[in-house]
């Protein structure tokens, strides 16, 4: 895939940018928090700025769009039971909501009015926020997606699973495999709620994160490899890829 210069704000200048058009922010958003024994405590922000790049540079190739992907916010929501976990940091609603806010207020003052958040966290939620703040900025157009549920797993590994299993870890080995080192994981053994209708998601309650797993991953990684996550993530970043040129191109209605 050819790289393209000037999407991604983590590693270019004011000179770059300064007289170049963007149609939409890209807002990579992850959490700070321990993933099992073999993968970084940021790679919820990682791996969704690395797809939120992929994705980026295809939609500048295929559809001549300028997406301009943001650094990752690693302030996630976390469950009772990770808040005590060494370095594991939970971020209100109120602090997430803010940062959102600024970013909107910001993107707006200088005539990029689309933001796509990509989220690699499943305790974020964003739907609220953005409720909210058109009642701002009406005319600001914010999407927002989970990159792990883009496009259903079961084709590309052999188990479904919840945090710091075979996909992330596939995907992180993809990426970056220096930051991988399977020899450490655990087996991501973890216990289900003791109420069947909560596993059946009839109703939900946070799961108590020193309860439900002993390593704090959630899913086998013992099977993961980089091509695995390679061909999974090719497969995400084209779908967002048109996401991204239709947010461009279009209106919502």
């Amino acid at each position: 895939m050819t790289m393209i210069k000037f999407l991604d704000l983590s590693n270019i200048s004011y000179g770059d940018v300064k007289d170049k058009r963007y149609d939409l922010a890209i807002l990579p958003w992850g959490a700070t928090e321990p993933h099992n024994y073999h993968l970084p405590y940021l790679t919820d922000s990682i791996l969704s700025h690395d797809i939120a790049v992929e994705a980026a540079i295809r939609a500048s190739n295929e559809g001549d769009v300028n997406a301009m992907v943001l650094p990752a916010i690693n302030c996630g929501s976390q469950n009772p039971g990770q808040h005590n976990l060494p370095f594991c940091i939970h971020y209100n609603y109120e602090t997430q909501k803010a940062i959102l806010n600024d970013t909107v207020a910001a993107l707006n003052r200088q005539g990029v009015t689309k933001l796509l958040i990509i989220n690699g966290h499943g305790g974020n939620t964003f739907k609220n926020m953005i409720r909210d703040l058109y009642l701002e900025y009406p005319d600001f157009l914010i999407a927002t997606t989970e990159w792990y549920n883009i496009v259903p797993v079961e084709c590309y590994f052999n188990e479904a699973d919840d945090h710091a299993g075979e996909i992330e870890t596939s995907v992180m080995m993809h990426y970056h495999p220096e930051y991988v080192d399977l020899s450490t994981a655990g087996s991501g053994d973890y216990t289900t709620f003791s109420m069947q209708s909560l596993n059946n998601k009839i109703a939900w309650v946070p799961r108590h994160w020193d309860k439900a797993t002993k390593d704090t991953g959630i899913g086998n990684p013992k099977y993961s490899t980089a091509e695995k996550g390679k061909r999974y993530v090719n497969a995400v970043s084209e779908k967002l890829s048109e996401l991204i040129i239709d947010l461009a191109k279009n209106t919502l209605y």
